[in-house]
């Protein structure tokens, strides 16, 4: 990325992860000769990573390449936790579905990493950041520690804590909705077991959790903020995973990476036979992340840390100097079978 291409956003507020307001088949939908989008929100700190702390959901209006802030989507204190974390966010006949992860707890006195699934559904209005009243969040998939490792509440430093976070919704052909969300393997709680879960929805409108896609156990502790698009015939699962969440020994960039399988049964196969996708460039390991791919193949994401032009980093730096905070600029990927990559930048 180069200085021209870095727009921060109105409101003196960071901006990190991001999804639109899509239909059924993940297209955003069109909405005021734009979309809308949702992304993570905070006020600006002098530590960029205390605004996981206080993470609200806002929405944007993303019109003619640009992004125009609308506001917090929920109003103050709605949320079951202590802030908001990502999800996703479908719309059926003007009735949107907001998918989201509540962290910690309403009130705590303490930050914890407590993770919950919701939803909440509203109707959509026609100016700017309007919706009806959202109802009341349902908790919609709880971990139990079968599939799925319930203790994931302790403190502890960023890629080290353990998941149940970022829903994101699918929808097959027949019209079966999925739930795809990272989370942590019950069945190996080692210190790199993640595992990116999954839920289908029944007919009584609840959730039933299936076995993981994926099992990175003595691999990853995070693939964070799963989701699927269909493309060729084939289903692609993509992640996002930062270098510093890799077993040791494992050199593995901070990248987009992926798998792609024939039905969401699987069996899936890491794309390019090792997972891959694309990865920031060797001198700028923390430029950008968590990328959402898009049903045309564009891919959103954030600028993180960017700027520093150094082959030999190996952790991110601390401090608003080299942050971004803002969304970057959208790629394209290309797709064939098992292979992908990137194909440019698109903005």
């Amino acid at each position: 990325m180069d200085p021209g291409q870095i727009v921060r956003i109105e409101g003196g507020i960071d901006v990190w992860d991001a999804w639109p307001l899509a239909q059924p088949g993940g297209h955003p939908l069109p909405w005021q000769g734009g979309e809308f989008w949702f992304a993570l929100a905070a006020p600006v700190n002098d530590d960029p990573e205390a605004r996981h702390h206080v993470a609200r959901i806002h929405g944007f209006h993303r019109v003619a390449g640009r992004f125009v802030h609308l506001g917090p989507v929920f109003a103050d204190r709605f949320s079951p936790g202590s802030r908001e974390w990502s999800g996703s966010a479908k719309v059926e006949g003007g009735k949107v579905t907001l998918f989201f992860t509540a962290a910690g707890a309403r009130g705590e006195e303490q930050v914890s990493f407590r993770q919950r699934i919701f939803e909440s559904t509203a109707m959509l209005g026609g100016e700017g950041n309007t919706f009806s009243g959202w109802s009341e969040p349902v908790e919609i998939v709880r971990p139990l520690n079968r599939h799925y490792m319930a203790r994931h509440e302790a403190m502890g430093q960023a890629g080290q804590i353990k998941a149940f976070r970022d829903p994101a919704v699918w929808h097959c052909p027949v019209g079966r909705e999925y739930l795809i969300f990272t989370a942590s393997s019950a069945t190996d709680q080692g210190s790199h077991n993640g595992v990116i879960g999954c839920a289908v929805r029944e007919a009584d409108g609840s959730f039933r959790k299936l076995a993981p896609l994926v099992d990175a156990c003595g691999t990853c502790n995070e693939l964070e903020r799963p989701h699927i698009v269909a493309h060729g015939g084939l289903l692609y699962l993509f992640w996002s995973a930062q270098a510093g969440v890799f077993a040791p020994g494992i050199d593995a960039p901070t990248g987009l990476y992926g798998a792609v399988a024939s039905n969401i049964a699987g069996p899936w196969r890491l794309l390019n036979g090792h997972g891959l996708v694309f990865a920031n460039p060797d001198a700028e390991p923390f430029q950008a992340y968590s990328w959402w791919v898009l049903p045309d193949l564009t891919v959103a994401g954030f600028v993180d840390y960017w700027g520093m032009d150094d082959t030999r980093a190996r952790e991110k730096p601390r401090g608003r100097k080299h942050f971004g905070g803002t969304f970057a600029p959208f790629l394209r990927l290309h797709l064939d079978g098992d292979s992908a990559g990137l194909a440019g930048d698109i903005a």
